[in-house]
Formats: C-alpha cells, structure tokens, sequence
C-alpha cells in the first residue's frame, strides 16, 4: 500500500548510532533574536532547524533534491533556551517509491551542564524530485 506521496511499503533503513538518535546533522545555538514573548525559543526557529537536517540527511540518500511535503509527527518535550547548545540528529527511516521518512531528534546542553536533554523529535517526509521538481524514484539501498 502506498500513501499519496509514494512512500508504502517501504522498509527502514538503520543509519542509527547505539543511541538510536542517528548521525549528527545540525550543531547551533539560537540567538536571543530566535526568542519568543517568553523567553523561550520560537518552536518555529526549531522546526526550520529540523527541517533542514533533514533535508541533507534525505537529500543524501535520494543522491539528489527532496522537497519536505510533510511532518507525520512532531513533539516538544521542553524548550530551548538561549545558550543553549543544539544538536539534531537524523536517521532515514522509510524509504517508498519517491519518498524518504526522517527520524530526527533534538539535543541541547544547558550552560555549565553537561547531561543531554531531549527537547524535540519529529518525523519528517521528503520527496525525491528532478531538475523539473518532479518527483523521481529513490533507488533501493545498495544500487549506483
């Protein structure tokens, strides 16, 4: 079965380390402009980041453009702050006949504290296209 954007059947391909987080994709620290009216970060500014992690990790495995046509799941466990150090990291998880799903998770270390506190994961949907921006099949894990 196949949804409207190709991926279906499609089986997870690994790429998660021992933590299961993935490889590290994105590594920042927003800036008080990133903030919103409490103090926090936009969650906005954290979906953007997700989104581009994303992109490179989905853009490596189609070996070409993906454009990101949905977000399946997102949640925010805690916030962000400024100062903080953000890392996201990124596994394909779904591979259909166009489309890649992305496992991705987000890190941050506090100031002065060393433990990793999850704040968000989401999982998102890219389409492989072409020069055109029409979608183009993913080749199955292995081929050149």
């Amino acid at each position: 079965m196949t949804d409207a954007h190709g991926a279906g059947a499609g089986q997870a391909e690994g790429g998660a380390n021992a933590s299961g987080r993935g490889e590290p994709v994105i590594r920042t620290a927003p800036m008080p402009s990133d903030c919103n009216n409490n103090g926090d970060i936009f969650g906005g500014w954290v979906l953007s980041q997700m989104d581009v992690a994303g992109g490179i990790v989905a853009s490596r495995r189609a070996r070409g453009r993906v454009v990101t046509v949905a977000i399946t799941a997102m949640r925010f466990n805690q916030p962000i702050r400024v100062g903080d150090v953000v890392s996201i990291y990124g596994h394909v998880s779904k591979v259909g006949k166009t489309s890649i799903s992305v496992e991705l998770e987000t890190i941050v270390t506090r100031k002065l504290d060393p433990d990793e506190i999850k704040v968000t994961e989401g999982t998102f949907v890219f389409v492989a296209i072409d020069s055109d921006g029409q979608p183009r099949p993913v080749e199955a894990q292995g081929q050149t």
